[in-house]
């Protein structure tokens, strides 16, 4: 049987508090604007499917301040931690525990259906976005920040990050039954069901327009977290990742470095006639 959750350990551990935390504050500046785009009913019906600790979910009820949003996922610990920090939205703001690859709502609940930082890390992707395109109302919209981790650009130093992309993400992906690539792959997905208005942007999260110590911080969560299982999974031992992640680190920190993550955003609306 395939794990659904291959990236447990991870995703509960410490570092990914962190690591969530920063790239909402890296990445939430650009998405204000494709949010903005949708046509939503005043009291929209939100879900942030797969909501960690709530900062994705908190920042849409702040968004659209007469929507309700409910938050799911399966990690406890951090649905305790999302109740606590935003408790003020409270009732209009809610989480509970549920799995995303089957949601309990009925069929066409929600406006709005956000799906971030998820789909890169669990199996059958394409069953999870048809899953959030069921509990969407006809003519209500997917969100999808859809990592592909053949989009981070560093300068080389005395190692070259460019070996560690190119080995890591294939080989950690097929160990775990997971596409690290899902960002390029999303469109195909989306077009298959035959959804309308697809659309893809990218969040640009680099040197220039996200504050240095901000994307740091996502890439010291990420060494903080994976360095272990990438020594696991691929011929790269620890040490060495941590090296890599500690060079690219540097790179952002440096004034005069450049770095670039660029992280797609898939959109579509589901159709009229859709079931």
């Amino acid at each position: 049987m395939v794990d659904l959750n291959p990236q447990a350990k991870q995703m509960a551990d410490e570092s990914m508090v962190r690591g969530l935390d920063a790239q909402a504050r890296a990445i939430w500046p650009q998405e204000v604007p494709l949010l903005r785009r949708y046509a939503l009913p005043a009291e929209a019906h939100i879900l942030d499917a797969g909501c960690g600790t709530g900062e994705g979910s908190s920042r849409l009820a702040e968004l659209f301040p007469r929507a309700k949003v409910l938050g799911i996922d399966i990690i406890d610990h951090h649905l305790e931690l999302a109740r606590s920090r935003y408790a003020s939205f409270a009732p209009r703001l809610s989480f509970e525990h549920q799995s995303i690859f089957e949601i309990p709502a009925a069929g066409h609940s929600f406006d709005l259906t956000v799906c971030r930082h998820v789909l890169h890390s669990i199996p059958y992707p394409d069953r999870v976005i048809a899953e959030l395109a069921r509990v969407t109302r006809r003519g209500g919209y997917l969100h999808l920040i859809s990592e592909d981790y053949g989009m981070l650009h560093f300068q080389r130093g005395a190692l070259d990050p460019r070996e560690f992309w190119h080995q890591v993400p294939p080989l950690m992906g097929s160990a775990t039954g997971v596409d690290l690539f899902i960002g390029r792959n999303t469109v195909s997905i989306l077009a298959a069901m035959k959804l309308d208005q697809i659309t893809v942007d990218y969040i640009v999260v680099d040197t220039v327009r996200v504050p240095r110590d901000t994307f740091a911080a996502i890439i010291e969560a990420w060494r903080d977290g994976y360095a272990e299982p990438i020594s696991e999974l691929t011929p790269i031992k620890q040490q060495e990742a941590v090296a890599y992640f500690n060079q690219m680190i540097a790179n952002i920190r440096d004034p005069q470095g450049y770095a670039a993550w660029m992280v797609p955003v898939v959109s579509a609306r589901v159709g009229l006639a859709q079931v």
